[in-house]
């Protein structure tokens, strides 16, 4: 059941990847993480791996455990400045875990294996009628820094709450840098929390990804995307929305910049889990991003075109492999064989693209009749194109045929 190119933990349950940094020439990977648990609990740790290629990880001890004032340790960003580094996490305690302080920590050696626990350095305002703070994001502006945290208001608004600093340990408030309300749908719902907002360039256009929230449910990510003139004095004025993430699984992707600083996002992917071996959720494959006809295009990161090694050709069985699919227009598919005999099967009609599994719920993304990345690893499934990204468990299937269409297809070593 375990797949072999997204990050697991070895046991426990995980979900948001956060503080993804190229430092001395190795990847850190932190997020949450409860260990010994099959599912959720407030009480999350941050765990710790490494990589030199975002393919390869290596498990470390757990870099901050609850306790000294935090019942639970969300999530938060890693900053560098020069040769400073510092984390900024979300601080939560009972019994209104909701509403999250940010404290700060700094690491005991170049390793970022063990680190010191600070000041909160940031709570939120008094005077605003808010039932959600959390999750910062710290990115340059100017000389000095600026913070952005996800709220939600009891009427409904959805915010991006922003702050600034000098020196990353006095901040002071700066106001809403972007809202939306619940009520609004058109062209894309956007919820009535933020969670994890991050702002940050593409291409020469602003965007704001975050993942929406509503009475907690966790539905999908969405973003604002505006030009190089829509992000001035802390404040974002997207042109327009839309979704990048299709399906039940995709959730609180964090942004990060790989060794050749290009813009990357990496997922957490709900729903998979091997209750026999004892863990719990993944981590998707890393994603390249680029900005395209005004809407934000996430394509598998090179690393995973580097994983290929044999040509497979249909019903060739792989624990692992990586497909480019054209569809033929209407009614093509591309069906997945298991071992166990279950199937699951992508299907192209009436300009969308559906996942059917058995047992599970059916999805679908909107497909304009371009060429489809299909990343199949064990009881993982991954489908991009240039709308956005649809995927989660799959039973785990080893060898594929398409009906209609064309398709090649790569087997993926680790």
């Amino acid at each position: 059941m375990r797949p072999s190119l997204h990050f697991t933990a070895q046991r426990g349950w995980i979900n948001d990847p956060h503080g993804l940094t190229f430092h001395n020439d190795t990847y850190h990977l932190f997020h949450q993480y409860v260990p010994d648990s099959m599912v959720w609990a407030p009480n999350c740790h941050w765990g710790h791996a490494t990589s030199p290629d975002l393919v390869n990880w290596t498990h470390h001890d757990v870099a901050l455990a609850p306790g000294d004032g935090d019942d639970g340790i969300w999530t938060g960003c890693l900053v560098k400045d020069g040769a400073e580094t510092r984390v900024l996490y979300t601080s939560v305690a009972e019994p209104n875990l909701g509403l999250g302080r940010v404290r700060v920590a700094t690491p005991n050696d170049e390793t970022w294996d063990s680190w010191t626990k600070g000041d909160m350095v940031v709570r939120a305002p008094e005077d605003m009628d808010l039932i959600a703070y959390r999750d910062p994001f710290v990115a340059r502006d100017g000389s000095g820094w600026r913070m952005y945290i996800g709220a939600a208001t009891r009427d409904g608004q959805a915010l991006a709450l922003t702050y600034t600093s000098d020196d990353l340990q006095a901040w002071a408030y700066d106001g809403v840098a972007l809202s939306r309300s619940t009520h609004e749908t058109d062209p894309v719902w956007m919820g009535a929390l933020w969670e994890c907002p991050q702002i940050f360039e593409v291409d020469g256009h602003w965007v704001m990804v975050s993942s929406v929230w509503d009475d907690d449910v966790l539905h999908y990510v969405g973003y604002g995307i505006g030009g190089a003139d829509s992000q001035a004095d802390g404040r974002f004025t997207p042109a327009d929305w839309g979704q990048l993430s299709f399906g039940e699984s995709y959730y609180a992707p964090s942004f990060f910049r790989d060794r050749e600083q290009r813009p990357c996002l990496m997922f957490w992917m709900r729903g998979v889990s091997d209750v026999d071996q004892g863990w719990a959720s993944c981590l998707s494959v890393p994603y390249l991003l680029s900005a395209r006809d005004g809407r934000i295009v996430a394509d598998p990161h090179p690393e995973i075109a580097g994983r290929r090694t044999t040509r497979l050709g249909a019903r060739e069985a792989a624990s692992a492999f990586d497909l480019e699919w054209l569809p033929a227009p209407a009614g093509d598919q591309l069906v997945l064989a298991a071992d166990a005999g279950k199937t699951a099967c992508l299907t192209v009609t009436d300009g969308a693209v559906t996942l059917e599994r058995p047992g599970r719920d059916v999805w679908s993304m909107p497909w304009s009749g371009e060429k489809l990345r299909v990343l199949v690893d064990g009881s993982v499934i991954e489908v991009s194109s240039t709308v956005g990204v649809l995927g989660g468990a799959i039973e785990p299937s080893t060898t594929w045929h398409s009906v209609v269409g064309e398709c090649t297809a790569w087997s993926l070593g680790e």
